[in-house]
Order: C-alpha cells, then sequence, then structure tokens
C-alpha cells in the first residue's frame, strides 16, 4: 500500500473550523505533500498528520509549517491514528496491515496486533486507555468487523453488529457507546450511515437516515457535537476527491445539522477524530484542484 499523493494542480488544504462562529481558517496549504487526517493534541498546541507514509506535526495556526518524525522500525502508515487519553501515546495503522504503538515525536515503535494474516484499520481508544476500536478485513472489498483489543495485545474480541460493512468505531467521552458507520441497512451497496452500539454490545441504533452515504461519526470531548462526511448517494467506500459535505450536529438531534460544511475531498479529509481539546473548533483536509 502505497501513500497517496495529489494529483497535478491539485493542494492539500488544512482547515480549522470553529462551531461557535462558522469561521474557517485555512492553516497550512501545500501542493507537494498529501496531509491527511488530523488528531488533536491533549493540550490543543498540535495538530498531528499523515503524509508521505510518515506522522507529521503542525501547529493550528496560519503561518504555521509541519514538521514530520522520525520513528524507527515504523512500516508507511495510513490515514488510522489515535492519541491515547493522556497524549503521550499514539496508535497508528501502518501498510503492513497491523497497529503500533509510539510516541508521537517519534522514537522506537511496538506492533501489538496479532499475525492472523488480517488487516486491522485503527479507529478508538476507550477513555480509560485500556482498548482499542478498530475494523478488521481479511483483503480488499471485504466486509469489515468491529473488534476490540486490549492495548497490551492478545486476543481481540468481535463485537457483532450484525449484517453489513463497518468502519471509524470509536468510543463516546463517557466510554458508554461505539460510535460507527455501518450498511446493515443498505438496500444498494455502499450505503453507509452513522450508528452507535451500547460499549456492551446488542443492536446498532441508527442515528441519521439519509439518502446520502454517511461516514466517520466523532464525538467532541464535551459529548455535546458530533461532526461526520457526507458522501454522494451511490457511492461505495469512502473514496477521494468527491464533492462531499461535512455535517456538524448537536448529538442531542442528529436529524437537524447545525452545519454542512461543503467542500472537494472525502479520503482524508476527516477519517479520525480531529476535535480540539475543548470542544470549539475540529481540523480537516480538503483537496481543491486548481484556484478551487
Amino acid at each position: 500500500m502505497a501513500f497517496r499523493s495529489l494529483r497535478p494542480d491539485q493542494s492539500a488544504r488544512v482547515h480549522v473550523h470553529d462551531v461557535r462562529t462558522g469561521d474557517d481558517i485555512v492553516i497550512f496549504e501545500s501542493a507537494e505533500t498529501l496531509l491527511e487526517a488530523p488528531n488533536w493534541s491533549l493540550d490543543g498546541e498540535t495538530l498531528l498528520l499523515n503524509g508521505k507514509g510518515v506522522l507529521w506535526s503542525l501547529a493550528p495556526q496560519e503561518g504555521a509549517s509541519p514538521a514530520p518524525a522520525t520513528h524507527v522500525g515504523l512500516p508507511e502508515i495510513n490515514n488510522d491514528h489515535v492519541l491515547a487519553p493522556d497524549g503521550k501515546v499514539i496508535y497508528l495503522s501502518a501498510a503492513d496491515g497491523h497497529i503500533y504503538r509510539a510516541a508521537p515525536g517519534g522514537g522506537p515503535v511496538e506492533k501489538i496486533t496479532p499475525d492472523d494474516g488480517l488487516r486491522h484499520f485503527l479507529h478508538g481508544v476507550s477513555p480509560d486507555g485500556q482498548r482499542l476500536a478498530y475494523v478488521q478485513m481479511s483483503g480488499p472489498g471485504t466486509p469489515g468487523t468491529l473488534m476490540i483489543l486490549a492495548i497490551a495485545g492478545g486476543e481481540p474480541t468481535l463485537v457483532d453488529t450484525g449484517a453489513g460493512h463497518v468502519d471509524g468505531p470509536e468510543w463516546s467521552p463517557d466510554g458508554e457507546w461505539i460510535y460507527l458507520n455501518s450498511e446493515h441497512w443498505a438496500t444498494q451497496p455502499g450505503h453507509a450511515q452513522v450508528c452507535r452500539i451500547r460499549d456492551t454490545g446488542g443492536d446498532l441504533e441508527r442515528l441519521v437516515e439519509s439518502e446520502t452515504v454517511d461516514w466517520f461519526p466523532h464525538l467532541s470531548p464535551d459529548g455535546s457535537k458530533a461532526v461526520y462526511i457526507e458522501f454522494p448517494s451511490g457511492t461505495q467506500g469512502h473514496p477521494a476527491d468527491l464533492p462531499v459535505s461535512l455535517v456538524v450536529v448537536d448529538t442531542g438531534d442528529w436529524t437537524t445539522p447545525l452545519e454542512r460544511i461543503s467542500l472537494s475531498g472525502g479520503q482524508g479529509t476527516i477519517n479520525v477524530n480531529s476535535w480540539a481539546p475543548d470542544s470549539t473548533r475540529f481540523a480537516y483536509v480538503s483537496y481543491p484542484m486548481g484556484d478551487a
């Protein structure tokens, strides 16, 4: 799996969006490096993104420049990376299909997923920092299943979500729910919808019923708001370079959007939770062509 690159005449723009005011600021733009999937550090001073197969840090302010980290023994990483609640550890999904533990700033890494011949795509760390939620797949195009793994490694546990591919599982701040997207209700291929399942298991609860293809629900740290990405109807998977929207909702009413932000993007835009620790802003990446 090679890292993604920009198309000719395309750029990657890293945005910070303020949900209080609606202000949307491009803090960094590059025509050379395709950055993806910002995480926000616990102290609010740094965004962590992947690009060219490595992790980069970027201050969330205009005029900042990203700096790459050097991790020893880490294969090329993808856009599935999540910080532990204490902010001292980051978990990273790599091109070899495994999940690794590392310090955000660089250094040695530790592989924690089993050598089971399957592929493991990280999305969530439990609020107590003791478990990981990831999607397990046997190969490209095969349905993803929800798995839970202790941070010490060992045997993962399958969470039964019924029929349909799932992706993007992450815990609510209180640890009671796992939020994700699923094709459980799909009447046509790829029709994912946002939903949740209790941490203890049970039935999926559908949060939005829409004609669009909806992925990656991310709750703010205070649990009051969420943002997810809306793909055009008929989309299969979460491909790049489509007209998409980021939908901001109050978690008390997922059916009435507070905002809808239109952009060119998809893959890489908001694959992981990128809310600021104070729940007032989130970061995302758009990929416009030319001067768009």
